[in-house]
């Protein structure tokens, strides 16, 4: 049998393995260490054991569960409350000044969390009854949190871009950076449509009454201001010292969940119950992180040592004789059809042994890339008919919202995020200007 062949059967059969509902780490492992075993004899068992020590001797994924605690004492904590109200009351004026607000709170917790699952928790249940009580449209504000919170898996720290240095073997500091502009584009996107359209439509989103501005004194709005302002404290306090070279990844890490620990006693908030959901959360969430990311570099061993690469590379370039940009294309077309029914890891360890290599093959960035793959993601987690975004808000929405509001709202979000990704797509120095400038330094 061809190796050609090899590498078709290894595919589909994890395919159809994860079709049959089993778990994604158990599918491609499997798959991986039958082959290699059935492919090298005995020896090939070695291959899920040097795959493990490569694992455990990464030393940046130490920031993973530093990270995740980080984002669930803030969550569980409700700092975010304070956070949300300061802006309930400074963007109340605004044309569509609180789903602004809703937008401007997911890129913080977006930046305290690395998970777009907590952003869609806490919109979810903070902003969501409030912009509903304030006669907002639902459409609007479905779509608003939704959006917004697909934002936590590109806004550094990003969980996400973790798994994607991991498996193309790229430097975590340089990805974040290089997430921090197109997240930002992405927000300033969202944040110009729903101005453009709610003071076109001002029913879409009405400002607050002005009798109820009055109510508010001075004193409130500054008392507001310098609560909501903590968050942003913890995050400048983590990040700025690794931006300017006083402390590496993971030491920045562990000042963000220490300084999330401190503002959560200093507030009287961090109760036992915190603690325990934070530590657990916590521990399930970089188990299963580590089993993906396991089998996916035992999986891309095998193929690599197939050269499966380089038969597709000569597939599409001999054979099909596409570009490379028409290549790129194809592979972004692909994340999206299959975000329609997988999540972003699943996607990533399915086709990264596959598109990682072809990428730099092709003359690619890989940094570049692995933004291009995350705004993608984003795309794919809103799109029906399985859409990840679209059944934790189906979950956590009220009664009165239904799953076909929840498929029309996220309409004109998917249209923005799609000429974000335009916009990244074709001047790649808005990803890569920042971490060039700060290793340069």
């Amino acid at each position: 049998m061809s190796y050609d062949m090899i590498a078709i059967m290894m595919f589909s059969t994890m395919m159809l393995m994860m079709m049959t509902g089993q778990r994604v780490f158990g599918a491609i492992g499997f798959v991986a260490v039958l082959a290699s075993v059935t492919l090298w004899g005995t020896g090939g068992t070695d291959l899920g054991f040097a795959a493990a020590m490569k694992l455990m001797k990464w030393y940046p994924l130490l920031t993973l569960p530093m990270f995740i605690f980080m984002g669930y004492v803030l969550s569980e904590s409700r700092l975010a409350d304070d956070l949300y109200k300061m802006f309930h009351v400074w963007m109340g004026p605004v044309p569509g000044g609180l789903a602004i607000g809703t937008i401007l709170l997911m890129v913080v917790i977006s930046a305290m969390n690395g998970l777009s699952v907590a952003g869609m928790a806490i919109g979810a249940t903070i902003a969501l009854p409030e912009l509903l009580k304030r006669n907002y449209d639902k459409l609007m504000v479905t779509g608003v949190i939704q959006a917004g919170s697909s934002l936590g898996i590109l806004v550094p720290p990003s969980v996400v871009l973790v798994l994607y240095a991991m498996i193309a073997r790229q430097p975590v500091s340089q990805l974040w950076l290089a997430g921090v502009f197109p997240g930002l584009l992405m927000a300033a996107m969202f944040i110009g449509y729903i101005w453009i359209r709610c003071k076109i439509t001002p029913s879409l989103g009405p400002t607050l009454p002005p009798e109820e501005l009055e109510q508010i004194t001075r004193e409130e709005k500054l008392h507001l201001l310098r609560a909501g302002i903590l968050p942003l404290v913890i995050f400048v306090t983590m990040m700025v010292p690794f931006i300017l070279g006083y402390t590496s990844l993971v030491e920045s890490s562990v000042v963000g969940a220490m300084a999330s620990v401190f503002a959560a006693v200093v507030k009287r908030r961090f109760t036992r119950r915190v603690f325990e959901v934070a530590t657990r959360e916590t521990l399930a969430i970089s188990c299963m992180f580590m089993w993906i990311i396991l089998a996916a570099l035992a999986f891309g061993a095998v193929f690599d040592g197939l050269g499966a690469v380089k038969s597709i590379e000569g597939f599409f370039v001999d054979q099909l004789g596409l570009s490379p940009w028409e290549i790129l294309l194809l592979m972004q077309l692909s994340y999206l059809i299959m975000g329609t029914f997988l999540d972003d890891t699943a996607m990533l360890v399915i086709v990264a042994p596959l598109y990682v290599p072809l990428v730099k093959h092709l003359g690619f960035d890989l940094i570049w890339y692995g933004v291009l793959y995350t705004i993608t993601c984003q795309i794919a987690y809103m799109t029906p008919p399985f859409g990840y975004n679209l059944f934790l808000m189906r979950a956590m929405a009220p009664k009165e919202i239904t799953i076909h509001d929840i498929y029309r709202s996220i309409v004109p979000f998917v249209g923005v995020m799609i000429v974000a990704l335009a916009i990244v797509t074709a001047f790649p120095q808005i990803a890569l200007w920042l971490p060039h400038y700060v290793y340069q330094r």
